[in-house]
Parts: C-alpha cells; sequence; structure tokens
C-alpha cells in the first residue's frame, strides 16, 4: 500500500476534523488538494467576490506552504465558477496575482454554484 501522509495548514485543522477531510495529501512525491474556497478561517464565507477568490488563493497557499510547496509547483487547476458570464471577468483579473510565471498550469473552468472553488 501507498504511504499517504495527511497535509493541514496552520489554523484551520478544525475546520478540516469537523468535517472530516483533508486540505491535502501526499502520496508517491505527489500533493492531491481538496478544493478552496474563499472562506474564512472558522469556515464563513466571504462575500465580496474579489476578496474571496483572493481568500481561496490564500487558503490555497497555506495548504501548498504547509507541504512544502508554492503556486509555481502547481501543473493542473480547477475552477469552479458560479455564473461565468458575470463573475468570470473579476476572477480572471486577481489570477495573474497568484499565477506566477509562465509555464502556467493547465486549467479547466466549469460553471458550477460558488464562486470560486480552486
Amino acid at each position: 500500500m501507498t504511504a499517504r501522509e495527511a497535509v493541514f495548514p496552520f489554523g484551520r485543522q478544525a475546520l478540516y476534523e469537523r468535517n472530516r477531510y483533508s486540505p491535502a495529501i501526499k502520496s508517491n512525491g505527489f500533493l492531491f488538494v481538496s478544493g478552496q474556497v474563499g472562506s474564512h478561517e472558522d469556515g464563513s464565507p466571504e462575500h465580496d467576490l474579489k476578496a474571496q477568490v483572493r481568500l481561496a488563493f490564500k487558503n490555497l497557499n497555506a495548504v501548498l506552504a504547509a507541504a512544502g510547496c508554492t503556486f509555481e509547483d502547481v501543473v493542473d487547476v480547477t475552477l469552479f465558477v458560479v455564473d461565468p458570464e458575470s463573475n468570470l471577468d473579476a476572477i480572471w483579473s486577481i489570477l495573474p496575482e497568484y499565477w506566477g510565471e509562465a509555464p502556467y498550469p493547465t486549467l479547466t473552468g466549469i460553471g458550477r454554484d460558488v464562486a470560486l472553488w480552486i
């Protein structure tokens, strides 16, 4: 059986334990990260869209850092976007703040019922 190591960022472990999942698992040299949303440490959502996107990336980067990684190590991203026609421009305006330099990760975008899920 493959060894698995759960990765928890500082300050949010109780949230993950309460909901019974790991924010990330290291296995065989790979890091598998759970979806990250724009929520505060207590799990409450951020209602401003641009602030929500920034908070989602802050949460993602905290998980990556806890695993010894950065966004530069990310090779594939899936974005779940609510009402892409209304929200994608605002979301896309924030991504360059976090995306890093080329080569960029692969990207799949899917319309969904939360504003952003990384």
